[in-house]
């Protein structure tokens, strides 16, 4: 073995963010892809612990979604200068005409039958107006598909969104899409994930981790 082949990383460590608050979480509404809303103070908050807490660690890269809110949560280590590149792969879900709505009784229940639809297995059924999670899971593989062919970027913080992160984890974690809701999250949540390159498997060493909003 070379010696440029042997100094190509065996393992890439993925810390997996959702962004902070925003004003649509606080009251209950839903975003999706076709919202691009601000982090609201308390977002702004959370975005300041996680980058408090987590500004030693050595990122090689950031990515995000193409959504400001994204971009906010991490502002402060593009700022510091680590590169960063955007990708609308990793946006949420599109949650179609219902998105931006203040919730009431008829929405909550379409929303319900839904997602009830999904976990029993109908993961190709859309929103409507907008995208089924097989759908999101199919744009999403690009994305993941370049992050891992970059091996010298050894960590990486990747910030997205809920739907979409509980999405992608199915498919790092090697799980059946109807179960992404087996995978919680809040506001600034942490998943660190290893991916592993000689068994191209990931594993998950902290799940919806939120030590870093203590005190908030």
């Amino acid at each position: 073995m070379s010696n440029t082949q042997s100094n190509i990383p065996t393992k890439k460590t993925i810390y997996l963010i959702r962004h902070g608050e925003t004003e649509f979480n606080r009251q209950g509404i839903v975003q999706g892809s076709g919202v691009d809303s601000d982090l609201n103070e308390l977002g702004r908050a959370q975005a300041e612990a996680f980058f408090q807490s987590y500004k030693n660690i050595n990122f090689d890269k950031v990515y995000t979604s193409a959504l400001k809110r994204t971009h906010q949560s991490v502002h402060k280590f593009i700022e510091s200068g680590i590169p960063w590149e955007q990708h609308s792969g990793l946006n949420e879900i599109s949650w179609g005409i219902r998105e931006g709505r203040v919730p009431n009784d008829i929405d909550n229940e379409y929303y319900k039958v839904l997602i009830e639809s999904w976990v029993t297995g109908g993961v190709d059924m859309a929103a409507e107006g907008g995208e089924s999670p097989l759908q999101v899971l199919e744009r999403q593989k690009p994305a993941i598909e370049t992050i891992l062919s970059r091996p010298h970027e050894e960590t990486v913080l990747v910030a997205m969104h809920g739907r979409a992160m509980r999405i992608i984890l199915t498919m790092l974690l090697d799980k059946p899409l109807h179960e992404m809701d087996t995978f919680e999250h809040s506001n600034l949540c942490l998943y660190k994930l290893i991916y592993d390159y000689e068994t191209q498997s990931f594993f998950a060493e902290l799940e919806c981790d939120t030590t870093h909003l203590f005190g908030l």
